[in-house]
């Protein structure tokens, strides 16, 4: 059972218990862990202790602040947090596929792409001559099935593994933020619309939430949510492009295309480390 594994199963029990407060000694017996080396890791992933961290972990939390009338959940699961961690904000500068780029489905390029394993899981990620076009996490869908689709995207394209490359860009995303003036290079084939969104997504600060009614505000049409919500769902960089951090008006934390419970951690984690 790897890290991310052992933290995802503490939420998932926190997120079914939490209102009967489980100790320190019930959560490191739930991943076979002595509690000291529990609270270890803890602290390391999340940058607080599992205590603190139970607190950005209730939906009851971001419902509350609703009903104080806060429209755009931007401090929703940070009650109660302390505690040392860095923030990962990264800079990403994005460039959308032309009209004939997408049509020659790659040809001529040599797509380099890998398997890595990552703080949420392992993911497949890919470069392309004009930057970073894929990063997806495996679970729930098997490796073999990710890795098709990703080739589907550019057919005619000359694919190349290299699991060593993927190994440099999880360090840098994940462990060494972009430094100012030398942002992350990303690619991605889209429409428009599907662009316009995940630029508006790339404005969202780490730590933070909006709704889809507020994020089709921010792209010039405010009643197309369902719209949004689709060029969301169509993200091709997972946590580069943060659409984990649009919720729905209710606040009720929705769907996510790489797993609800990967959904939770990734906004409990930036929420924690603010």
């Amino acid at each position: 059972m790897d890290d991310y594994t052992r933290v995802a199963r503490v939420i998932e029990y926190l997120e079914a218990r939490h209102t009967e407060q489980p100790d320190l000694a019930t959560l490191a017996q739930l991943v076979e862990l002595s509690p000291s080396h529990f609270h270890r890791l803890f602290v390391q992933w999340a940058g607080v202790t599992p205590k603190d961290f139970l607190q950005c972990l209730t939906l009851e939390h971001a419902r509350s602040l609703l009903r104080r009338g806060e429209s755009v959940l931007n401090t929703a699961l940070q009650a109660g947090l302390s505690g040392p961690g860095r923030l990962h904000d990264l800079c990403v500068s994005l460039e959308a596929a032309s009209p004939g780029e997408m049509k020659s489905g790659g040809r001529g390029w040599t797509m380099v792409y890998g398997v890595a394993p990552t703080p949420f899981g392992r993911c497949v990620l890919a470069e392309s001559p004009r930057g970073l076009c894929v990063l997806a996490f495996i679970d729930p869908e098997p490796e073999g099935q990710v890795i098709e689709e990703m080739k589907r995207e550019w057919p005619q394209a000359r694919w190349l593994r290299e699991d060593r490359m993927a190994e440099s860009w999880v360090a840098r995303i994940f462990v060494n933020s972009a430094q100012e003036g030398n942002p992350l290079k990303v690619f991605v084939r889209g429409t428009p619309f599907q662009v316009r969104v995940w630029q508006a997504l790339l404005r969202i600060p780490a730590g933070t939430l909006t709704t889809y009614g507020e994020l089709a505000a921010k792209v010039g049409n405010p009643t197309a949510s369902r719209a949004v919500g689709s060029a969301v769902g169509a993200n091709p960089l997972s946590y580069l492009i943060p659409c984990h951090r649009v919720i729905r008006g209710t606040g009720v934390i929705g769907e996510y295309r790489w797993g609800h419970l990967r959904k939770r951690a990734l906004i409990a984690q930036e929420s924690a480390r603010r």
